[in-house]
């Protein structure tokens, strides 16, 4: 199977597919696929990579991923005893063109909308919570049913974007293989030093070529991506590790000086990384 464009297997008929997730860490290759993917996470925890953005997911997080978003989830290994996620696959169009346009739909328009970039939701957990529950023994007909309820309380919860930039159009085999052998090999090594020459080889282009295509289909720099990369790492650490030292961490994390590392979180974070530290022990 190609990952990308990745299609998610189905029977001819099947308009809507619930697939149950259960290893010790999620596929974990850049893909994308027509269906949006409406996940309910109930363990595991890594990076979750959207469009150009980089976010973290955990266990009762409810995800809304776009049609033809290439996205990617790399499990945190260190901290995973197992991944577990529940996942509704379908179409704005799975059930007719006009389906979701009837008066009686309307009010999923948010849905819809909200999708284009993925969501995190972040009201209504335990009730949507129930309701992915009741997915694994139910019929064809109740697993429809479950969506519309699923679609009516999404669409009046609260929520947060996944991504800030959506590439308009399909990535092809060839972009798409090129994209995820980039993201792979910076998610494998982001705590060593990467040059654009190193990544630009990666991608079997000169450096020049690579800077303008890593940019007009993430819609920032390679550079930027690699230190947001790092920057979500070391807020892991400085959570989870508070025997590390911020030296440390920024060593950990592939930058070569505090300063920088310092500079670096403050631009992403809008705050040092001890006042990070200290912040989210008020937690």
């Amino acid at each position: 199977m190609k990952v990308l464009p990745f299609k998610i297997p189905k029977p001819e008929f099947d308009t809507l597919i619930f697939q149950e997730d259960k290893d010790d860490f999620f596929f974990d290759k850049l893909h994308q696929h027509e269906e949006i993917q409406l996940s309910y996470i109930i363990e595991g925890e890594g990076t979750l990579i959207v469009g150009d953005t980089i976010n973290y997911y955990k266990p009762d997080d409810v995800l809304v991923i776009g049609s033809h978003i290439p996205h990617v989830f790399k499990s945190d290994m260190q901290s995973n005893k197992s991944s577990h996620m529940l996942t509704l696959f379908f179409t704005e169009s799975s059930f007719g063109d006009v389906f979701f346009q009837l008066e009686e739909l309307k009010e999923s328009n948010n849905f819809f909308k909200r999708s284009k970039q993925g969501f995190k939701v972040m009201s209504h957990k335990k009730s949507l919570k129930a309701l992915f529950f009741q997915l694994k023994s139910a019929s064809k007909m109740r697993q429809f049913i479950l969506l519309l309820e699923l679609l009516q309380t999404i669409s009046k919860a609260n929520y947060k974007s996944l991504s800030s930039f959506i590439y308009d159009k399909t990535y092809t085999d060839i972009e798409g293989n090129r994209m995820r052998d980039v993201f792979d090999y910076t998610m494998d090594n982001y705590n060593f030093n990467i040059s654009l020459n190193t990544i630009a080889e990666v991608a079997n282009m000169t450096k020049n070529a690579f800077c303008k295509y890593f940019k007009k289909r993430t819609n920032k720099t390679y550079v930027q991506f690699l230190n947001e990369l790092r920057i979500d790492h070391a807020c892991k650490l400085l959570l989870t590790q508070k025997e590390l030292s911020v030296i440390e961490i920024a060593e950990r994390t592939g930058f070569n000086n505090l300063s920088n590392f310092n500079r670096q979180f403050k631009t992403i974070k809008r705050m040092n990384p001890s006042e990070f530290r200290k912040q989210k022990r008020l937690f």
